[in-house]
């Protein structure tokens, strides 16, 4: 019965979790090499009246492919959303340029009017931004408000180029009264570096009406993180900073601190291995406790931060009544300041905000150290560049051969951070957080609130790889873990976590205007999994049945 339940679950999601407007092909797994490959595709284009979205993601697309699909995108004057990322999967680089040159030139000649472009995890390169160059400056990114390009393994030439267009595009909107009003912006895993975090920050300077910011793991230190920390200071609707896995240091931090003043709207700080230190996290600790009345979530976490810098930041949160995450993992305060912190955050009544300790790296040997270390780094940050962008052009051409994907280089192995796989979930995340990975993510879950779970159960089953056993049993042990501890307490509402389950998977409609998720294959066989185990309750069974029975 659990399985016919997960199959009707998947049908209703097919009808319903496609948006009006949208045709979807995500995650079929189609290899589609020529024009043939694709008629069915074509034919469904052509036939759809109003089409606005379509979903490739999941597929690998050809030139001869391509061209076919964006001759039948040509009259889509209602066009809006592009969610093509994962689509070029075992195609040589060389063929993804004039690939995304067709769809482009399709979507102008068709008078679209796009507000969202997803070409996230296609290892493009350089070459592959310029392949949306062109798309990027016409009348129809004017209307852009989401643009998705995370692990493209752009570099600084990609990223430059990027911004180049983005600015242009810019100008060009303004001169026409519709100024480009880009909303949601991600680019992790890009080795952006310096150079093309500062190009880009013009851009965003420029906009103004950024409201998220995604761009982890990019090898930015203190110049490109200032760079960027000017920009956000001319975006005050910003409600989502994550640059987690970056260099800030003291300087960049303070920076920062310096741009926070300015972001009254801000709501989730992620700060994250980026190396904050004690001075920089004390600086950021007085901007909160001065303002951002709405802060919801901070993570300083693995930033070498001391005892009494951590007490600093932990006071700086005190009547943020919205708050409710604080990330302290993995600094230098040992076993006294730890439970100081747990001490303190409780006698707030905020104890259930800190988030877990136990990656601490105890009491720093010598402070002076800090200082001297943080001095050496800064003078050998430019060799460093240098020498990293040699090998990063050699690695690239290895892999343009090979047809890996591109990926952040390899850096020194840091300790497993729950809440940053929670925040931007991946396979190799979630594997690096070792074999306690499910009992460190149950104990960073709260299990007693049915959304926030439900929210944890579609982040974790989102990598589940049916073909990678070791990322399928870390997921499905993870999702016990968490699931069994929520059932199994008596204030859990099991009832309120399938409601919340739906909402988020757009079956059912919330009154508080939750956005639905993007629906993935491994939602859906993870839930089938867990219908089928002891701790998920019958009765939870039946509701999911009678709710795809109406």
């Amino acid at each position: 019965m659990a399985t016919d339940i997960v199959a009707q679950l998947a049908d209703s999601l097919a009808k319903a979790g496609v948006e009006e407007g949208e045709l979807s092909y995500k995650g079929q797994g189609r290899k589609l090499d020529n024009a043939q490959s694709v008629e069915e595709i074509v034919k469904e284009i052509q036939d759809f009246q109003g089409l606005q979205a379509l979903r490739l993601e999941g597929n690998t697309v050809g030139v001869e492919a391509a061209q076919a699909i964006a001759k039948a995108l040509e009259t889509k004057s209602e066009f809006k959303c592009c969610y093509w990322s994962d689509m070029f999967t075992g195609r040589l680089r060389s063929e993804i340029p004039p690939a995304l040159n067709s769809l482009g030139d399709a979507l102008m000649m068709a008078g679209a009017r796009l507000t969202v472009l997803d070409l996230s995890d296609n290892a493009f390169g350089p070459d592959g931004v310029k392949g949306i160059e062109k798309l990027l400056k016409s009348t129809a990114c004017h209307t852009l408000q989401e643009l998705r390009l995370n692990n493209c393994g752009m570099g600084i030439g990609g990223g430059k180029i990027l911004a180049s267009a983005l600015t242009e595009c810019y100008k060009k909107s303004s001169a026409q009264d519709i100024p480009l009003s880009l909303k949601v912006f991600v680019a992790g895993r890009n080795r952006l570096e310096n150079d093309g975090a500062t190009a880009l920050a013009q851009a965003f300077q420029l906009m103004g009406s950024l409201e998220e910011v995604h761009m982890p793991q990019n090898g930015i230190n203190h110049p490109g993180v200032t760079a960027l920390a000017t920009a956000m200071q001319h975006n005050p609707g910003l409600r989502v900073l994550n640059l987690n896995d970056n260099t800030f240091t003291k300087k960049g931090a303070i920076a920062m601190a310096q741009a926070l003043k300015h972001l009254r709207n801000i709501q989730v700080i992620n700060f994250g291995d980026c190396l904050v230190r004690s001075e920089g996290a004390i600086a950021i600790a007085e901007v909160v406790s001065d303002g951002l009345p709405i802060l919801k979530e901070l993570n300083l976490s693995f930033g070498e931060i001391t005892e009494e810098a951590a007490l600093t930041v932990a006071h700086a949160v005190k009547g943020k009544v919205q708050m409710e995450k604080l990330d302290l993992n993995g600094n230098y305060l040992g076993e006294e300041g730890c439970e100081a912190l747990r001490e303190a955050m409780d006698s707030m009544n905020m104890g259930d905000v800190l988030g877990s300790l136990g990656d601490d790296e105890g009491e720093p040997e010598d402070e002076e150290d800090e200082e001297e270390e943080e001095d050496d780094e800064e003078e050998v940050d430019e060799e460093e560049v240098e020498e990293e962008e040699e090998e990063e052009e050699e690695e690239e051409e290895i892999e343009e051969i090979t047809g890996n994907e591109v990926s952040t280089p390899p850096s020194a192995p840091r300790p497993p951070d729950v809440s940053s796989f929670l925040s931007f979930p991946s396979p190799d995340k979630l594997l690096k957080l070792g074999t306690k990975r499910a009992l460190l993510i149950e104990q960073q879950v709260d299990v007693s609130d049915a959304m926030k779970t439900a929210e944890a159960f579609l982040k974790i089953s989102s990598v589940y790889k049916e073909e990678n056993e070791e990322v399928k049993n870390a997921v499905l042990d993870s999702i016990d873990a968490v699931l069994k501890k929520a059932f199994t307490s008596p204030s859990f509402q099991g009832y309120s976590f399938v409601s919340s389950l739906l909402v988020l998977l757009g079956l059912i409609k919330s009154e508080d205007k939750v956005k639905p998720v993007r629906v993935v294959p491994g939602h859906l066989q993870a839930l089938e999994h867990v219908v089928q185990q002891d701790y998920f309750p019958k009765e939870n069974v039946a509701v999911l049945e009678a709710f795809m029975s109406r």
